[in-house]
């Protein structure tokens, strides 16, 4: 009796294995030969889900930023106040930090290998990608800014890059209870964006 796959099933533990490939040895530097032989599978295998290393990596992203929302709507949903999700905000970037510096890393190096028309004019995959994080900042935070969540989301990358970069002086927890101060007072000067408080 032949063996029954659930491709897409497959295709995602495929994924999985990725991140921690190019985390490894960046998106740059490694070829799809040597993806799948580190994944122990044929180079035919990875070509029919992968028809190249860039839809792998798009495929990637799409993956983990629909993985990503699923996380953030479970850790911060139910949170009453600002207060709240700020500081589950710092605790969810303490618990993943690995996670977090290997993903902007990668997010990096895939950046680095592009030019920058490319990138201004990249795949709806990457455009998909951060409205889904957007959406998840509003729906979290109650808002239908997202200029606002655009800053949020620009503040929590600001502060994973400086980690990654060595800067000792960056707590996760101490720099969102001030990015809810800045939250606070901006949406009290602002008066027709609400947030549940």
């Amino acid at each position: 009796m032949p063996k029954i796959v659930d491709h897409e099933q497959y295709r995602k533990e495929l994924l999985g294995a990725c991140f921690d490939l190019f985390a490894e040895k960046g998106y740059g530097s490694i070829t799809m030969r040597q993806i799948a032989e580190k994944l122990k599978v044929s180079t035919g295998t990875l070509y029919h889900y992968f028809p190249n290393k860039q839809a792998l990596f798009e495929q990637l992203v799409e993956e983990i930023s629909q993985q990503d929302v699923i996380t953030g709507l479970t850790e911060f949903g139910g949170k009453n106040n600002l207060s709240e999700l700020m500081q589950v905000l710092g605790q969810y970037l303490v618990k993943n930090e690995e996670y977090l510096i290997k993903w902007t890393y990668v997010w990096i190096d895939f950046c680095q290998h592009q030019d920058s028309k490319t990138m201004l004019n990249n795949s709806i995959v990457f455009k998909h990608a951060n409205q889904r994080y957007q959406q998840v900042v509003c729906d979290v935070l109650g808002i239908q800014d997202v200029v606002l969540a655009s800053f949020v989301l620009s503040f929590i990358n600001g502060v994973i890059l400086e980690k990654l970069w060595g800067n000792e002086n960056i707590n996760f927890l101490e720099q969102c209870e001030i990015l809810g101060v800045m939250l606070t007072a901006y949406l009290q000067e602002k008066p027709k964006v609400k947030i549940n408080n």
